[in-house]
């Protein structure tokens, strides 16, 4: 990643964000001059994301409510964290329903205080899930994981992999539309597949494959954490909350069963395996865990769980899988329950269990 950053007499303007040498983004049609930050009111802290808080602010401007976010320099000596440049990087070329808006981006009173205007979202996925009186249906589960797919469907065919998939980072507007979010730990893949680190992804999310030592990854990381946010919403509580790498690898086991190099060619060779002592577990324990739920689901599910990366549901196939043409039908978006904006007013307590939850 190049980056370069001109300070001009005057209103700051970014020339140029280079991921690889890949592409260029063209800031003065994009972002033109930055504005200050004083040009937004701070309503209230909203949250916390893998490199920066979020605020809820409204531009004194337009009067739009927006979500502010501020980003992390506590380390930086050099200019702009490489982490926020690459979100920033991303989030220019993105524009998709079911992905979180980056809008614009202004400075503070500082050449290092720099804030991300994005598009606001009322809710997160995970403060609904702490908050709800009465779990989503099944119909609306489906609705919201519909969103999840296409929008995630368009991010592979851009090749960018999201790689920190989880609840919290799944942001819904009062219209039921369902936007991913925090792209702090997104890259840019190609082919051949380059080494990357595998200590990404909140563990609870984190694909076998990762925990195993894999440096090489592909859009099947993204595709196990779908399958951890569907059985999650299904089963109204987190599918393999796992303390530690270790519990996490057993949890996989103890659910999906052992892996071995008939069902995952290469498994033997994975950098990590020989760390573990796997317990022999030869079922697979989908169908008692969810024991209500029908032969599509459970494929569905058991596709999105498939220990060999490359056997693992896309997010394109798993959009036309059955499970989402059978009833209950999935509801549409406007037709979702509306909730009090826990976003904008959540107590003490939930808001320190969502952080603590964001950050396992």
């Amino acid at each position: 990643m190049e980056a370069t950053v001109d300070v001009v007499p005057g209103p700051i303007k970014l020339r140029s964000l280079r991921h690889n040498g890949s592409f260029t983004v063209p800031q003065q049609d994009r972002l033109g001059n930055c504005r200050s930050v004083k040009d937004f009111e701070k309503l209230n802290r909203i949250g916390e994301g893998t490199y920066g808080i979020v605020y809820r602010a409204r531009d004194m401007r337009s009067d739009e409510i927006v979500a502010l976010k501020k980003v992390r320099m506590d380390k930086e000596k050099d200019g702009i964290p490489i982490s926020s440049l690459r979100e920033i990087t991303l989030l220019l070329r993105l524009r998709h329903p079911n992905i979180v808006e980056l809008k614009e981006v202004v400075v503070g009173n500082h050449l290092e205080s720099l804030f991300l205007v994005m598009s606001y979202c009322e809710q997160d996925l995970a403060s609904l899930l702490e908050n709800m009186q009465a779990p989503f249906s099944e119909a609306q589960v489906k609705c919201i994981v519909l969103q999840l797919l296409r929008g995630l469907a368009y991010l592979h065919h851009n090749f960018i992999l999201h790689r920190d998939l989880k609840v919290s980072n799944l942001l819904m507007t009062d219209k039921g539309c369902v936007k991913i979010a925090d792209f702090g730990l997104a890259r840019v893949y190609g082919i051949p597949l380059k080494p990357m680190t595998p200590r990404v992804v909140t563990l609870w999310y984190r694909a076998p494959e990762l925990l195993l030592g894999s440096k090489t990854q592909t859009t099947a990381v993204d595709m196990w954490a779908v399958g951890c946010i569907l059985a999650e919403l299904l089963a109204h509580k987190p599918l393999l909350p796992g303390s530690s790498e270790i519990q996490q690898v057993d949890l996989i086991v103890q659910l999906l069963g052992t892996p071995n190099e008939n069902i995952w060619p290469g498994f033997s060779r994975l950098p990590l395996v020989g760390q573990y002592s796997l317990r022999k577990q030869p079922y697979n324990n989908l169908k008692n865990k969810f024991t209500w739920l029908s032969e599509a689901g459970l494929r569905l599910l058991n596709l999105l769980f498939m220990f060999n990366p490359q056997r693992r549901a896309t997010a394109k196939d798993s959009l036309e899988s059955s499970y989402f043409k059978e009833k209950p039908l999935p509801c549409e978006p406007e037709l979702m329950p509306t909730f009090p904006h826990h976003r904008n007013k959540r107590a003490a307590p939930a808001a320190e269990n969502q952080l603590k939850r964001s950050k396992v």
